[in-house]
């Protein structure tokens, strides 16, 4: 089956499931939106899809990046394939012919799909890219959102960079990682941070790297990858200094990727879902196997185990790194310490980050970074700090990793962001049918479009009860 095919089989798959579904939701005027979307990565693509098919049609996503370059994967991501595996349905939720594998099939046969191993990172943007198109989804790039705020009537204000003003029922945070925080920083780095120290996250000048000496901080996966890239890019050494006295080996979180996690895991008590995310992130997360031996084959490769930087001093010419017992010369330090979850580091989430109900509000005893995190409803939804406050919150979704600690594994990574989106969608669809319950009452009420046209049944098989007949009689 070639790819114009595919798109054709879709169409028509869509057609059979009376997709997508008629807007149902009573309109507000055309400025209006019932959905506003932020981030059209891949969260934000699923997010949109799974409200087109459940006929929430008046909705936008908009995402800062050109076209083509929304989210990690072809910015900051520097793994050479994905961690996941490459039969995962993902963002396609339950339609086959939306599916990487029917994408991919679609090009290279049923023989490439057996001899590809992981997906390659860029081709997964690729297939973004492919799914956008193919659904001609209303995504809108080069828009920024600044602030959010109540508006009037109940809406929520979104103030932008480019639309000034937009107005909207329901706002879907779906910005990825850093979406609800931004790059966790060690204490230790000085403040501000200069050219010379990097996040991971960040741009970094590998190629003015050549012939010299590189520090990583970290065995994240993000870790290894920007150590990998530096000494392929022609760094002389990488010096990977990593706190613990071994590398981790597990990653639980794999042992996540069931039904039972997703549906389940989101009814438990608040004490015994923190118990499993906290055993699964015990001792760590283990780089993917791939890219650590992607980094062991490079010469230039030194691995420091126990071995914590109490400090570092930047300059114009690189950075020193005071370690135990010694110090550490480098051109370049770059962060592989992942993100923080917090809103107050998010500029246009600041004025709402005192109001947001977070885990350390409603849990006592040390949560260690779950307590930073935003405690949500079933929805996604945030809740006020403060019962009674600021109830427009609940109308502000946030579908990004920022939603593990309440939700679990289902709106971060991509084995299963299209059963979160469904959660989403459905939480949704069911708070603006209830909101909008007086419209719909007196549409069902003036609903006008007769079953029976008075013409079906013949008079002459009109028989009448003795009673009726002389009512008929007499009158």
């Amino acid at each position: 089956m070639s790819l114009p095919a595919l798109e054709a089989q879709l169409r028509q798959d869509l057609v059979a499931l009376n997709q997508p579904a008629a807007n149902w939701v009573p309109p507000r005027g055309a400025e209006i939106t019932d959905a506003l979307i932020i981030g059209g990565g891949m969260l934000g693509l699923t997010a949109s899809l799974a409200l087109t098919r459940l006929g929430i049609r008046h909705h936008r996503v908009l995402d800062a990046a050109p076209a083509g370059q929304e989210g990690p994967w072809i910015t900051y991501a520097r793994m050479l394939t994905l961690r996941s595996p490459k039969h995962l349905v993902g963002p396609a939720q339950d339609l086959p012919s939306l599916t990487f594998r029917a994408w991919y099939t679609a090009q290279h046969g049923e023989a490439g799909w057996d001899a590809l191993g992981k997906i390659p990172r860029g081709m997964w943007m690729d297939y973004l890219v492919w799914f956008r198109r193919v659904l001609d989804l209303p995504v809108t790039n080069g828009i920024a959102m600044r602030g959010i705020r109540p508006g009037p009537d109940g809406l929520i204000a979104v103030e932008t960079d480019t639309e000034g003003r937009l107005l909207t029922r329901r706002l879907v945070l779906a910005t990825g990682r850093d979406g609800l925080g931004g790059p966790r920083i060690p204490d230790w780095v000085p403040q501000p941070r200069g050219p010379r120290i990097r996040h991971s996250a960040e741009t970094v000048e590998f190629a003015a790297l050549a012939g010299k000496r590189v520090a990583v901080i970290g065995a994240s996966a993000s870790a290894v990858d920007n150590a990998a890239t530096a000494l392929e890019q022609g760094a002389a050494e990488v010096h990977m200094l990593v706190r613990r006295p071994a590398l981790p080996v597990l990653n639980r979180f794999k042992s996540m990727v069931h039904a039972g996690y997703t549906h389940g895991l989101p009814g438990l008590d608040d004490a015994t879902r923190l118990e499993i995310l906290r055993a699964a992130g015990e001792g760590a997360v283990a780089p993917p196997r791939e890219s650590l031996l992607r980094l062991a084959r490079q010469p230039g490769f030194r691995l420091h185990l126990a071995t914590p930087v109490l400090a570092a001093t930047e300059d114009a010419e690189g950075v020193t790194l005071r370690l135990p017992g010694e110090t550490l010369r480098v051109a370049m330090l770059i962060l592989g310490t992942g993100f923080a979850v917090d809103l107050a580091l998010r500029p246009e989430l600041a004025g709402i980050a005192g109001l947001v109900r977070r885990w350390g509000d409603v849990r006592a005893g040390d949560l260690g970074e779950f307590a930073a995190y935003p405690y949500l409803g079933h929805g996604f939804e945030f809740e006020p700090r403060a019962p009674g406050t600021a109830p427009w919150l609940a109308h502000v979704h946030a579908f990004s990793i920022g939603a593990i600690a309440s939700l679990g594994l289902i709106s971060g990574d991509i084995p299963a962001v299209g059963d979160g989106a469904r959660r989403l969608a459905e939480a949704m669809a069911a708070s603006l049918f209830q909101e909008d319950a007086a419209q719909h009452l007196a549409a069902l009420r003036a609903y006008a479009d007769p079953e029976l046209l008075g013409d079906e049944v013949p008079a002459e098989a009109l028989a009448y009860s003795a009673a009726a007949m002389k009512s008929r009689t007499a009158g």
